[in-house]
């Protein structure tokens, strides 16, 4: 995509207070994400006499994919990067949707189940003017600071 794509978007350099910081955010972020995910999937898979263990890294994939999915259609951002203050945008400038939703949840678990494109992802996060990963490119989004909450 050409950065033409992102007209609609706070420019980073005129606007750098919409990306401050939100690499870090993100990183801590998922962090409060993938612990939420990990109680949710340990209460589920204990909940049929603990038979669910057995298959539990497919139980914490269903749950993560559930989750994200939900809280990004409903509040363009899941719970850990709400009380970060950061939110995705598409490419217009609008929350995302419900295929949106599904579409960066989708990248984001195959960028993060391949060690070469997850370092690249991060890469790109640490480097790029818009801190967009390789999901993030991919699908047209970017994470920026709430309005009006930073």
């Amino acid at each position: 995509m050409n950065d033409n794509t992102y007209d609609a978007l706070p420019d980073p350099l005129t606007q750098p207070a919409f990306y401050d910081g939100v690499g870090v955010k993100r990183l801590l972020a998922w962090v409060v994400d993938t612990v939420f995910v990990g109680m949710i999937a340990a209460v589920i898979a204990s909940i049929p006499l603990f038979l669910l263990w057995f298959v539990f890294p497919l139980v914490f994939l269903v749950v993560s994919l559930i989750y994200r999915i939900g809280s990004i259609r409903a509040f363009s951002a899941t719970p850990g990067m709400r009380l970060f203050n950061i939110e995705l945008r598409n490419h217009e400038g609008h929350r995302l949707d419900g295929s949106e939703a599904a579409m960066h949840t989708i990248g984001f678990m195959i960028a993060s189940a391949f060690f070469i494109p997850q370092v690249a992802s991060v890469f790109l996060m640490l480097m790029s003017e818009r801190g967009q990963g390789l999901h993030d490119m991919f699908t047209g989004i970017v994470a920026i600071n709430s309005p009006g909450r930073y």
